[in-house]
């Protein structure tokens, strides 16, 4: 658990008496500077008051209090601005008490109010000083003028140096939050990439690997009269093809570990259209409804990627059937043509179906999203009578572009 620096270990800025006992120091030196300037045309009293004046605002401009509040550390700081400025130009005109001391403050209040007040002040802040000396009368000799331009110089570059502070610090800010909102879009963007890879990897890699360790096995204890090299040579084919499978597995944990929480892997060959009876009669048994599964044309084996995207989305149809629509009678439905693969899933249930999804949590996108990788496309909406349809078309090669 974090804890709290104490007060004694921080640095003396940000102490929060650090201001005040700033504005204490400079009010006694410029006292003392009044004290010892003091020649008895300008009354005492009004002299203090003006040095205090114009060194007082600073226990205000600093407070680290306000570092929170924006807006009401502006209105401050603005306010404390202004009084100083105000006293500043009093004490150097008509007066002529203007001390070191409260110089010094006037340059700290236009530098921050340049920094946190409103622009619109620091702007105009150094102005009456500047009118103040170019306007001196050439009696007044040559040192006042040239004290005159200097102090107009100082607090024209005070309140210039806060501007230029507080425009980096808005940018470097704008740069910032730019390159978090790219970095975010870009992780963003990295993390549907690796979703996408692991999908493509799990969907169609893994199912042939599975299948080449498979066929090895079974070629090695099948076959007569088989060889022991041969035999040998079967066994070290399956043993690369499961220890190419276990890494890809491995690998496709990292692309998912993002999103999905950690699995025991499946080792099972990937699903396809032949395993749609045993998901329809798993899902009848579920939920309790009326299933049917409708085969129309020629049966024949298609590409592996295919027959996965097509299962997966009877999968998802029916579990959003399940969740929706819990009871209702639905029917999956399989026609071969002589070039596409239709599928439709349908439900006599409300017609109204959110996209939530099985086990990612894909939904209907996901279903597109299958699809479109299948090279297939994919409708979703009420169907014609009531209920809910699921429509999907996959080209698939005629007899005569298979043999080529």
């Amino acid at each position: 658990m974090k804890t709290a620096t104490p007060l004694w270990r921080r640095p003396v800025g940000e102490r929060p008496e650090a201001p005040v006992v700033a504005a204490a120091l400079l009010a006694l030196a410029a006292a003392g500077e009044v004290l010892l300037r003091a020649d008895g045309t300008i009354p005492l009293p009004l002299a203090l008051s003006l040095a205090l004046a114009t060194t007082a605002p600073v226990a205000v401009l600093a407070a680290p209090e306000a570092r929170d509040r924006a807006a009401a550390r502006g209105r401050s700081v603005g306010a404390a601005a202004l009084v100083a400025g105000v006293a500043g130009l009093l004490s150097l005109t008509p007066f002529h008490v203007l001390t070191a001391a409260g110089l010094g403050a006037l340059l700290h209040a236009l530098h921050r109010a340049g920094r946190h007040g409103p622009r619109a002040l620091a702007a105009l802040l150094p102005l009456p000083f500047v009118a103040y000396a170019i306007g001196a009368p050439a009696e007044t000799g040559t040192g006042p003028r040239f004290l005159a331009a200097l102090i107009a110089v100082g607090t024209a570059a005070a309140a210039g140096s806060g501007l230029a502070r507080r425009a980096r610090d808005t940018a470097l800010a704008h740069t910032a939050t730019e390159r978090a909102i790219a970095d975010t879009l870009l992780e963003h963007a990295a993390r549907g990439e690796r979703a996408r890879i692991a999908r493509e990897l799990h969907d169609v890699v893994a199912h042939h690997i599975s299948m080449i360790a498979v066929q090895a096995e079974t070629a090695r204890l099948t076959t007569p009269q088989l060889p022991a090299a041969g035999a040998e040579r079967f066994l070290a084919i399956g043993d690369t093809a499961r220890t190419a499978l276990t890494e890809m597995r491995r690998l496709l944990g990292v692309l998912r570990e993002d999103a999905d929480p950690p699995a025991v892997p499946d080792r099972r060959p990937q699903p396809g259209i032949e395993q749609l009876g045993e998901l329809v009669d798993d899902a009848r048994d579920a939920s309790g409804g009326a299933l049917r599964l409708i085969v129309e044309g020629p049966i024949r084996p298609l590409d592996p990627g295919v027959e996965l995207t097509a299962y997966r989305i009877v999968q998802e149809a029916l579990t959003n059937s399940r969740r929706h629509a819990p009871g209702a009678a639905v029917d999956v439905e399989l026609r071969y043509g002589p070039d596409a693969l239709r599928l439709r899933v349908r439900d006599n249930g409300p017609g109204a179906h959110a996209p939530a999804g099985h086990g990612g949590g894909h939904g209907l996108p996901g279903m597109r999203e299958r699809a479109a990788m299948a090279g297939g496309a994919l409708r979703a909406g009420p169907a014609r009578g009531g209920g809910f349809l699921i429509e999907a078309t996959f080209p698939v090669p005629t007899r005569e572009q298979a043999a080529a």
